[in-house]
């Protein structure tokens, strides 16, 4: 067999694959409901993180309807953590008001020097908590309901083989020339998919890779190193297939999702951090080898004023992949067991 046909046996493999994957781990939110879940839960425990930068606007809704819709009026989940991403508004406040468990992301493992970073906070929240089975909602949601816990829970209080869930949804824009229903998730159409597709064609059937709503086993998010910044998601999609397989991934549509909008020099960051941290995967893995790694500085331009009137003025980021280690290695190497919170 020649090296086209034989890639393209790999590719109808792929394909094939992906096509059989999606209907044996693709599921709604209502397929559950918290009562049925509180009955097939037993002792198994659980954690609600809830990383949040600013997002005074929002957190205390979120938290609210955790608390009464999961803890009050059903218990099913036992732990609720905001962890403050250094926020410069009234989000602890908002937050402990609510009802939720706070936590400053510098003070939790504070023997670390502090990063900054969304990736930062999720590795901080897992570490603040016990449960075994760990929920991660962004804190930025402004339609948010308890199904995006209960759905995320059910494929894991299930079904053993199911190691880690993504969250999908549809993602409306809102501009200034009205409402385009499907419009969000630009850097998941314009980069991430692209680039997986390119590279790891097994994850073609997830349709939001970058969703910031996604559960996971205990061990396994422990398992896995977490990059610091936006690149998280991308990583834990890739680290998890590449050590369990793709049958250990499983996906759950949540409806929709409504959230505050970056601006499009933020989504280049994003877009920009998403890449490095594929890139890094691409070398770990043995999948591409480069003869020089990729430059970290994103050069940008803002609008400026000067004494001829506008100007461009160049804006510098550096977009390096830090990653915080497996929490595993980190425990095991000062010989601690599972901590409190901090």
């Amino acid at each position: 067999m020649g090296t086209n046909r034989a890639n393209e046996a790999s590719e109808l493999k792929v394909s094939a694959d992906v096509g059989r994957w999606l209907p044996r781990r693709s599921s709604q939110a209502a397929d559950w409901g918290a009562g049925e879940l509180l009955a097939i839960k037993r002792g198994t425990t659980v954690s609600v993180v809830i990383p949040a930068r600013d997002e005074e606007k929002t957190v205390g809704d979120i938290v609210r309807t955790v608390r009464r819709d999961l803890m009050e009026t059903v218990p099913l989940v036992d732990e609720l953590l905001v962890v403050d991403s250094r926020s410069q508004d009234a989000t602890a406040r908002v937050a402990a008001e609510a009802g939720a468990t706070v936590v400053a992301q510098d003070s939790v493992l504070p023997m670390l020097s502090g990063m900054a970073g969304k990736g930062e906070a999720l590795w901080k929240g897992l570490a603040a908590t016990t449960g075994d089975l760990v929920v991660f909602v962004d804190g930025d949601l402004y339609d948010f309901t308890s199904d995006y816990v209960t759905g995320l829970l059910g494929p894991l209080l299930t079904d053993e083989s199911v190691a880690y869930v993504k969250g999908f949804y549809h993602r409306p824009l809102v501009g200034s020339s009205g409402t385009d229903a499907d419009g969000g998730g630009r850097v998941t159409e314009l980069v991430a998919r692209p680039l997986l597709n390119m590279y790891w064609p097994e994850l073609a059937g997830f349709v939001q890779p970058l969703a910031g709503e996604y559960a996971g086993r205990r061990e396994v998010l422990e398992s896995i190193p977490f990059v610091v910044n936006y690149g998280v998601e991308i990583g834990h999609l890739i680290d998890i297939l590449e050590s369990r397989g793709l049958d250990a991934l499983a996906q759950v549509d949540l409806g929709k999702r409504t959230h505050r909008h970056q601006s499009t020099q933020a989504l280049g960051r994003m877009a920009g951090q998403i890449m490095l941290t594929l890139f890094d995967r691409l070398e770990r893995y043995g999948r591409l080898i480069s003869a020089q790694p990729p430059a970290t500085l994103l050069a940008q331009f803002q609008r400026g004023e000067s004494g001829h009137g506008v100007s461009r003025e160049m804006v510098l980021t550096d977009l390096a992949c830090q990653q915080r280690p497996p929490l595993s290695g980190l425990r095991a190497a000062d010989g601690s067991g599972r901590r409190e919170i901090a």
